[in-house]
C-alpha cells in the first residue's frame, strides 16, 4: 500500500485569524461551506477547533463513498488535524498570513492506497479529484469570511 496525498491551496482575502476561525467553526460555519460532495454532516462533539468529533459522507466519485468519523486537533497554531476514526485519512488545514489583509489556506490529505492496480489508479486519480473538491470548499470559505 502506498500512501497517496492530495494537496489544495488557495488566497483568500481575509486575515488568518479570520480564515482560521471559520474552519475550525464546526458548528456554523463548516457545514456550510461543504460542497455538495459531503453529506450527513453531524457534530458528535464540541464543535469549535481542539476536541470537536464529526462525522460526513463523502463522496469522491460516483462509485466510491467514504463514511468518516472525525477527531479534530490543534497540534500548533494556525493548524486543524481531521484523522478519520474509520480510515487512515488525516486532513490538515493550514492557514497563515499572505499579506495585509490576506491569508494562505493549505489542506493536505493523506490516506493509505490500495495495492496492485487498483492502487496504481488511485494514486493517479484520487489526489486530483479530491483537489477539486477542496478547491471547491475552500471556494466557499472564501466566499464566507470575505464578506
Amino acid at each position: 500500500m502506498a500512501q497517496v496525498e492530495a494537496t489544495t491551496e488557495r488566497v483568500i482575502a481575509a486575515d488568518a485569524e479570520t480564515v482560521f476561525d471559520a474552519l475550525a467553526d464546526y458548528k456554523e460555519v463548516r457545514g456550510k461551506v461543504l460542497p455538495g460532495h459531503f453529506s450527513e454532516y453531524e457534530v458528535r462533539e464540541g464543535g469549535d477547533g481542539e476536541g470537536t468529533l464529526v462525522h460526513w459522507k463523502l463522496q469522491a466519485t460516483s462509485k466510491r463513498v467514504r463514511d468518516c468519523l472525525l477527531e479534530v486537533t490543534e497540534p500548533t497554531e494556525g493548524r486543524l488535524v481531521e484523522k478519520d476514526r474509520n480510515s487512515s485519512m488525516v486532513t490538515t488545514w493550514t492557514v497563515t498570513p499572505a499579506g495585509e489583509g490576506k491569508s494562505k489556506a493549505v489542506v493536505s490529505t493523506v490516506w493509505n492506497g490500495a495495492g496492485g492496480i487498483g492502487g496504481f489508479f488511485e494514486k493517479t486519480f484520487a489526489p486530483k479529484g479530491l483537489g477539486r473538491i477542496y478547491d471547491e470548499l475552500l471556494q466557499n470559505l472564501a466566499a464566507e469570511v470575505e464578506k
